[in-house]
Formats: structure tokens, sequence, C-alpha cells
């Protein structure tokens, strides 16, 4: 289906997701736009633009991001409370019978029974919708909308299409992989806890072996409040791989981190300003000091990297020097087309950890 399809929509906000691609890269190029934080961010701010418009919004994610959007759906927009509509659309990632990742698998299986208990009318779009099935699916909703409610696309694996592919940059040179083997290399004993996508799958490769590694495969920005967890639990020193998209998902977790007194973490953003992931949607990381909200949120030593060659100078800190410590380093996007994902499973990586731990 032609993405074009949503033009009657003025406002899109939400969280990217690769299903969604075709989509979000129409919305970025013609469209009235807000990347939000995290989804339920994305929820609040659509409800804004209905209260100040009294049209409908859109609202994108992943279905991974259900539960952030939960709360403000049954407390909020609920037509029992203040009957805000809006009109999500949501990518179904581990759909039954779809080969996917495992941290999609039971979010899959799941997915329309948690629309269901939130008596969220869904729709579903795959390859075969055609134009009269959305807008008759659309008319049903405005049925619902008129009521205060909300009202959902389920979008299946390929089926949206767009022509035009836009570009996302940023100006940072530090390669990424780079960068996380400097990291490696200078803390070879230290336990790491690698955020969702890439910054996992890179620790990976770069690794001889993954016994101190804890790899967060779902749970986007949940990564630092683990290893917080961990730290707080052990006297080994805990090395945060974050990135700046998860960063900035629960970003209230530095406040916690920072104020924890805990002299064994560091807490490292390699910041790309994009959600790289999940297609490259960019993020508002490159127009925020995290440094500067690091100092502020308590940890102990900081600083910002911007040219490789200070890597491991800057970084010396990290493992001997009494923390909370926080870096962020500036890198590019991309990386290498065979990269490789974790050949144990989740159940394995947490086993192998626990036992070292």
């Amino acid at each position: 289906m032609k993405v074009e399809q949503f033009d009657k929509f003025d406002f899109f906000t939400g969280v990217p997701d690769s299903l969604l691609q075709p989509l979000t890269d129409w919305i970025y190029l013609s469209k009235n736009h807000i990347v939000a934080a995290n989804e339920g961010n994305a929820v609040a701010l659509a409800a804004g633009y209905n209260l100040a418009t009294g049209k409908i919004p859109v609202v994108y994610l992943q279905n991974s991001g259900l539960g952030n959007i939960i709360n403000p759906i049954v407390s909020l927009l609920a037509p029992a409370v203040y009957g805000i509509p809006i009109l999500f659309v949501i990518g179904w990632r581990g759909e039954p019978g779809i080969k996917d990742e495992p941290q999609h698998m039971f979010q899959g299986q799941t997915t329309i029974a948690t629309l269901e208990s939130i008596q969220m009318t869904h729709h579903l779009i795959d390859k075969s919708t055609t134009p009269n099935d959305f807008e008759n699916a659309l008319k049903k909703f405005e049925q619902k909308f008129a009521n205060g409610m909300s009202c959902c696309f389920l979008v299946k694996k390929g089926a949206f299409e767009y022509a035009e592919k836009p570009t996302y940059k940023n100006n940072y040179t530090i390669n990424r992989e780079h960068a996380i083997k400097k990291i490696i290399n200078q803390n070879p004993g230290s336990i790491f806890v690698a955020t969702t996508g890439k910054i996992s799958r890179e620790l990976y490769e770069n690794r001889i072996s993954h016994e101190k590694d804890f790899l967060v495969v779902g749970s986007m920005g949940h990564a630092s409040s683990i290893a917080l967890g961990i730290a707080h639990n052990t006297d080994k020193h805990v090395i945060i791989l974050d990135g700046d998209g998860a960063a900035l998902m629960h970003m209230g977790a530095m406040a916690t981190i920072g104020t924890s007194g805990l002299k064994n973490i560091t807490h490292i953003i390699l910041n790309n300003a994009a959600h790289e992931s999940v297609g490259g949607l960019p993020t508002v990381a490159n127009k925020i000091d995290f440094t500067a909200i690091a100092k502020a949120c308590g940890y102990k030593h900081t600083g910002t990297i911007t040219n490789a060659e200070d890597i491991t100078e800057k970084l010396k800190c990290t493992k001997d020097t009494p923390g909370p410590n926080f870096f962020e380093i500036k890198v590019a996007i991309g990386s290498r087309d065979n990269l490789i994902r974790p050949k144990e499973t989740p159940q394995e990586n947490k086993k192998t950890f626990m036992d070292d731990l």
C-alpha cells in the first residue's frame, strides 16, 4: 500500500520502526512531524495536538512500544477519562508464522490480545491492502473517533511502499565499531551491558568471549538501569554501552545513576543522532549536551569525545577512577553490512553471564 494514503492527516509523531520505514521516510520528507523520545511521549504529544486543533493525530510505533503507550491510553485518552481520539499505526514485529528476532516473538504473539485488552479497534494492513480497503477502514474508525475512542492500523512486514529515500547523516567522524573496539581493549575484564540494536552486535563481534557481556536485545532504553542493578550488587566494574535514541527514551535513569554513589559504573553513550537500527530517522541528540546533563545528574567524571585519537586517553579513568563516570562519544552513522548476530539464545547469554558474575 502506498503511504501517501495518509495524506489527509496533518500531524505525525512516534518512535521509528523498520517495518514502517516507508511511512516514516515519507513523513520525514513531507509532513508536520516530531520524533518523540518514547512512545508514551508520542501519545501525549498527539493528545496536545488534538486539544489544540480538534483534528486526529497519527502516532506510529513498533509493537514493542505497546507497553509505553498503555498508561496514557487507559488513563488519559480513554472515553471514560478525556476521550481524546488518536490513530495509531503499529508495526507488527514477531507476527506468528514469520521468522523474527527472539525479542520480538512473545510480543508478536500477544499484540492482538493486548490491543483487545485496552479495547483498541484495529485493522490489518498487508501487501494486499487496497486504497478502498484503507478508506473503508478509516470510515469505520471515524465513528469511533467521534465517540472519543482511538483506533489502530496493525501493519505487517512489507505492507508499505514509498519510492523516495531521504538521506540521514551527521558531521561526526568516529566509526562506532572502532570506538567499541578501543573501549573493549582498554577494559578487558569489565562487565559490559550493551543497548538494543547494532551496538550489541558490534560488542558481540569484537569480544573473544562473551561471558562478561549482557546484550539487551529488547526493552529499548533500559540498558543503563539494568547495568545499575548489576553494579549495585557486585564490586566488578560495569560499563554501559548506550545509544542516543535509547538514552533519550528513558533519560530519567541518568539521574538515578548519577546520584547512586556507585564507584564501579561507567556510562558511555555512542551518539550518532539517529535511530540507525530502525531506519535512520534523526533523534534530537545533536541539539542537546549529554555531558552537561550527566554532570548535572551527579556523575563524578564526564567528558565528550569527538576524535578517535582521544578515546584511549580520555577513557583512562573508566576503571581506575571512582565513578559514576560518563562519556559521550560522537560517532558517524553506519555499520558493516556483514555484521553478525549473536549465535546464542538470550537464555544462553543470561546463564553464561550469571555464572561468570
